[in-house]
C-alpha cells in the first residue's frame, strides 16, 4: 500500500517544527535548553594526563583601585569581566557577558554597565537589569582587593 503524500509532508513539519523548538537560542524564552549562564562550564582537562586549564590564572591582577571611578567600573574584555566601585572603597566584579544574547558590554556610564548589541542596562551595584531586554542580571565574579590592586580569583 502506497501513503499519500499529504501524510508524509504533515509528518515531516511536525518533526521539523519539534527539532527548531529544541534549538531555540539562549535567552529565547519558549522551548529550548534552560542553562543558566551563571553555571560554570567544565573544565577543560587538556588531555588524559595534562592538569586542567583556565581561562585566567588564579590571583591574576586586572588593575589598581585608582583605575576604578567611584560610581562607575572598568571592563576587561580578555577576562570578560567588569569591575564597578559603587561606593568608594567598595569593589564589585560581574561577567562582562550580556545575558541577553551574548555580547560583551562596552561601557560604564552613569550608574549603569551598557550592552551596545540592544540596549541592555545593569546597575553598577548589584548588576541588575535596570533596561532589558536582558532577561536576568550579570552573573557575579570572585575578585579580591589587596592593598591597591584587584585580582580576578
Amino acid at each position: 500500500m502506497e501513503t499519500p503524500r499529504r501524510t508524509v509532508l504533515a509528518a515531516g513539519a511536525g518533526g521539523a517544527a519539534a527539532l527548531v523548538t529544541g534549538c531555540s537560542k539562549y535567552g529565547d524564552e519558549g522551548g529550548g535548553s534552560t542553562s543558566d549562564r551563571s553555571t560554570p562550564a567544565a573544565p577543560d582537562t587538556g588531555g588524559a594526563n595534562e592538569p586542567p586549564k583556565s581561562s585566567a590564572p588564579a590571583g591574576e591582577k586586572l588593575a589598581q583601585t585608582s583605575a576604578i571611578p567611584v560610581g562607575g567600573g572598568k571592563i576587561f574584555d580578555a577576562q570578560k569581566v567588569v569591575v564597578t566601585q559603587p561606593t568608594s572603597g567598595e569593589f564589585k566584579a560581574f561577567s562582562a557577558v550580556c545575558t541577553h544574547q551574548g555580547c560583551l558590554v562596552d561601557k560604564v556610564a552613569d550608574g549603569t554597565i551598557d550592552c551596545p548589541c540592544h540596549g541592555s542596562k545593569f546597575s553598577v551595584e548589584s548588576a541588575e537589569v535596570v533596561d532589558g531586554p536582558a532577561p536576568r542580571p550579570l552573573p557575579p565574579k570572585q575578585i579580591t582587593v589587596s592593598g591597591d590592586s584587584i585580582m580576578l580569583t
